[in-house]
């Protein structure tokens, strides 16, 4: 079987789950269950970031990325994690430029929490629905008004873009990748793996609401 390669993008004060959750997702993910330890992933997982240095996460964790920019090979997926660090990257054009490069490659794009802001920045959002984090989704619809914002849920899929409420929720989403490309069983599997409960139902997990009162 040819293996899927992953691409999960990193940069500074990223969400440490945002990139986490989904790596462990794709990275345990197995077509036979019974042959765990001795046959791989159908999944090729690699970290990238624009620079070949360490990148420092919210809560100071330092990662390795496998690629740079510059020498990623090609990809077949592509998770953008979110974190306090986009508030920065969205106005970095480097990263939006190599964004839309992979866009137009890869067979599956997708964003967790505020990940979902630098994909709409980069203009891969525009005429899909999206989610992004609880506390994002007014930023969201205020910066694009051509991306229906869904408020209720917590993952979203519209053609081959999948984005997914905030930090957690990325497990659930990538948990709906692997579905997506080997069936439910085997996505299913996965979760049992992970002791991780399969996300049955698409609806946000937690309440919201309006400020001065009312639920969204």
């Amino acid at each position: 079987m040819e293996r899927k390669r992953v691409g999960i993008v990193l940069f500074e004060d990223i969400e440490v789950l945002d990139f986490c959750g989904p790596f462990e997702v794709f990275s345990a993910t197995r077509v036979n269950e019974e042959k765990r330890r001795e046959e791989p992933s159908p999944f090729e997982v690699l970290l990238v970031a624009e620079n070949p240095g360490s990148v420092t996460t919210t809560g100071g964790m330092k990662v390795l990325p496998h690629y740079t920019f510059e020498n990623c090979p090609s990809l077949d997926i592509l998770v953008c994690p979110g974190g306090w660090g986009t508030r920065k990257e969205l106005k970095n054009p480097i990263m939006l430029h190599w964004l839309r490069a992979r866009a137009a490659e890869v067979e599956t794009l997708t964003a967790v929490c505020t990940g979902s802001m630098l994909l709409g920045f980069a203009g891969l959002l525009d005429g899909l629905h999206a989610t992004t984090h609880w506390r994002s989704l007014d930023w969201m619809r205020d910066s694009f008004p051509l991306v229906t914002v869904d408020y209720d849920k917590h993952f979203v899929k519209d053609g081959r873009v999948f984005t997914s409420a905030g930090i957690s929720a990325g497990i659930d989403m990538s948990l709906k990748v692997v579905a997506h490309y080997f069936g439910e069983d085997i996505a299913r599997a996965t979760a049992r793996h992970m002791e991780y409960p399969y996300p049955e139902s698409d609806a946000r997990r937690i309440r919201i609401w309006k400020q001065g009162g009312g639920q969204v």
